[in-house]
C-alpha cells in the first residue's frame, strides 16, 4: 500500500509566542531574540515572534515590541504576531510585522473563557482588524482552537469546525490553522475534520496545529499529510500549553516533526541538528529538559 505524500511542507514555528506565553518567570528579551534568530538560522521561514495582547493577561508577551525591534530580520522570512483587537493590530503594524494572526474556536465555552465572547462575537470583533490589515496590505492567518475536542465536555463536530473555518476564509485569511488545543485528537478524527474543512475551503489553505497531551500529535500529523495538508505549526522543544484549556500541555515539538518528515522523504527546509541545539538552548535556560523525544535521544550525538 502506498500513499501520495507531499514532497515538501512548510513549518510555522510558534515556540517564541505560543511556546513561551505561559512561562511564569519573565524571560528576558535578549533570550527571546536569540531563540528567534537561532530558529531562523535553522531554516525557519515563518515564525510567530510574539503577541500584542494586554500584559495584564499575558505578561510574558509584554516585550513583543522590543523583541520585534531587536531581532535581526532575514530576507524571505515572515515574522508574525498575534493580534486580538485593534490596539493589538496597531502594535503589530508599528512593529513592522510581516503578517498577523487572529483566532477563534469551534467551542463556545472555550471562546467565552479565552476571549469572553461567543464565536459569532469574536468574528465581529475581528472585522475592523481584518479591514485595516487588508488596507495596509498585511496578510493574516487564522486559527480555530478546540477543533478536535473541547476541555469543557462539548461535542465538537467536523461540520462546526468547517463552518467556522469557512467564515474565517471568507474574511480573507490566507490560511486556516485547525488546532487540537488540548491534544485529544486521534488520526481518524483528524481525517474527518480535515475532510470536512476541505469541502468548504481550498486544501492548500488548511494548516494544522496539534498539541501532544495524549501523545497523538505525530500520528495526527501523519494522517493530515495523507489528506494532503502541507502546513504544520510546531514549537521547538515542545514548548507551550494554553492557560484557558485545563490539562493542555505543549505543542508538538518541531524537531520531532522534522525527524519524522525526514524519515518519510518530505522536505521541511529545516536543519535538524540546529533545531535540536536550539531546543536545548531554550530548555537549559528554563532549567528543564525538552519535551521532545528526538532532542533528548540525539543530544549526546551533538556534543
Amino acid at each position: 500500500m502506498s500513499f501520495d505524500y507531499p514532497d515538501k511542507v512548510r513549518i510555522f514555528e510558534v515556540g517564541a509566542r505560543d511556546g513561551l506565553q505561559n512561562e511564569k518567570t519573565q524571560i528576558p528579551t535578549n533570550i527571546k531574540v536569540e531563540l528567534i534568530e537561532r530558529l531562523v538560522d535553522a531554516g525557519v521561514t515563518a515564525i510567530e515572534t510574539g503577541s500584542f495582547v494586554s500584559p495584564k493577561w499575558v505578561p510574558q508577551m509584554a516585550d513583543t515590541a522590543d523583541v520585534m525591534s531587536e531581532i535581526e530580520r532575514k530576507q524571505n522570512v515572515s515574522y508574525s504576531v498575534l493580534t486580538p483587537n485593534m490596539k493589538g493590530y496597531e502594535g503589530a503594524r508599528n512593529s513592522g510585522a510581516d503578517e498577523i494572526l487572529i483566532f477563534t474556536a469551534a467551542s463556545e465555552a472555550f471562546n467565552q473563557r479565552n476571549i469572553n465572547c461567543s464565536i459569532a462575537e469574536s468574528l465581529d470583533r475581528f472585522a475592523p482588524v481584518v479591514a485595516e490589515a487588508k488596507k495596509d496590505g498585511i496578510p493574516f492567518k487564522a486559527s480555530v482552537s478546540c477543533s478536535l475536542g473541547s476541555p469543557f465536555g462539548e461535542e465538537i463536530t467536523p461540520a462546526a469546525v468547517a463552518e467556522v473555518s469557512k467564515k474565517l476564509y471568507d474574511m480573507g485569511a490566507y490560511e486556516i490553522s485547525i488546532a487540537d488545543t488540548i491534544g485529544v485528537g486521534t488520526p481518524r478524527k483528524t481525517v474527518e475534520v480535515l475532510e470536512a474543512v476541505a469541502k468548504v475551503i481550498p486544501l492548500e489553505a488548511i494548516g494544522i496545529h496539534f498539541h501532544d497531551t495524549y501523545g497523538q500529535a505525530l500520528a495526527n500529523i501523519h494522517a493530515a499529510l495523507q489528506v494532503g495538508v502541507t502546513k504544520i505549526d510546531s514549537s521547538v522543544a515542545g514548548l507551550g500549553g494554553c492557560p484557558y484549556a485545563p490539562g493542555a500541555t505543549g505543542n508538538v515539538a518541531t524537531e520531532d516533526v522534522v525527524y519524522m518528515l525526514e524519515g518519510m522523504g518530505i522536505d521541511s527546509g529545516l536543519d535538524l541538528t540546529k533545531l535540536i541545539k536550539t531546543a536545548w538552548f531554550i530548555s537549559d535556560y528554563l532549567d528543564r529538559a525538552p519535551v521532545s523525544s528526538v532532542a533528548k535521544a540525539l543530544k549526546n550525538k551533538l556534543d
